[in-house]
């Protein structure tokens, strides 16, 4: 029997104030208002995760690292792999290049002085990096980075980059760029990453899903998730958008559940560990 493909499995360390799909209705100044919730949903995560001793890729923000830098460091302590999610969550397209060598750098900083490792790792909220900012591999490559997960070859009003590569792939900036997987299905590339489409789908389908591509293409898949998607107690916002309601809310009380059973059913690895990524 072949040996299992190793899969990357990684956590966006944010709170459910933090989304793209709430900015319409939460500034970054009002975040001090809501009690964070991120802190006990990722401890929950780490029980979890040791339960079947799988190692996972955290990419952590900023601006809750430096809230909880216990957490962070306990993460570490653990064996997973710390990485960046920037510091304020904006997208890279909100930000010109000065902002986001900032942002970054801050939210990196950070990190590698609460682990007293290099940091390796980053990806953009909501995968922010595309046509208009190619410039921002530039800026990873100058502060350092080994490889980002910062694209998702499709088409999606929030992101997207449907001809890019699909696969890991060395960028001209010497960064090593990891995308969020997709599948072909009747020559349409159709998301199969995580996130919102996996508590929407029925388990069985992301099974098939997953076990389609690893068969198909024979490469790792990355699973991508958030601390408050297995959180269905979180506060509801009202005055958000329907469609971002929708998004964010459908299927909180069964992702806990789902996520247990696809720990069991492939095997996990931290993106370092999948994609033999140097850590000098």
């Amino acid at each position: 029997m072949a040996t299992p493909i190793l899969n990357a499995m990684t956590v966006d360390v944010e709170d459910f104030f933090h989304v793209s799909a709430f900015e319409s209705v939460i500034d970054p100044s009002q975040w001090k208002e809501y009690q964070p919730r991120v802190d006990a949903n990722t401890r929950r995560l780490l029980d979890l995760f040791a339960k079947y001793n799988v190692k996972s890729t955290f990419f952590v923000l900023g601006w809750v690292a430096e809230r909880f830098p216990e957490l962070v460091t306990e993460i570490h302590r653990q064996g997973h792999e710390i990485a960046s999610h920037g510091y304020a969550h904006r997208r890279a397209t909100s930000q010109d290049r000065k902002e986001f060598k900032e942002d970054v750098t801050r939210s990196k900083d950070h990190l590698e002085g609460l682990i007293g490792e290099r940091i390796t790792g980053y990806r953009a909220p909501s995968f922010s990096i595309g046509y208009d900012n190619e410039w921002a591999f530039e800026v990873l490559t100058e502060l350092d980075f080994g490889y980002s997960s910062s694209t998702y070859p499709v088409k999606h009003d929030l992101y997207g980059t449907p001809d890019w590569p699909r696969f890991t792939y060395k960028r001209k900036e010497g960064i090593v760029e990891i995308p969020i997987p997709t599948l072909k299905l009747m020559g349409k590339q159709t998301p199969i990453g995580g996130g919102g489409y996996f508590r929407l789908y029925p388990y069985a389908l992301s099974k098939f899903l997953v076990s389609s591509y690893l068969k198909k293409e024979r490469q790792p898949y990355s699973f991508y998730f958030h601390p408050w998607e297995i959180d269905s107690e979180q506060p509801r916002l009202n005055n958000a958008p329907l469609k971002s309601k929708f998004r964010h809310y459908v299927n909180l009380d069964k992702t806990y559940g789902k996520l247990e059973k696809l720990l069991q059913d492939f095997s996990w690895g931290t993106m370092k560990d999948v994609y033999n990524i140097p850590s000098k």
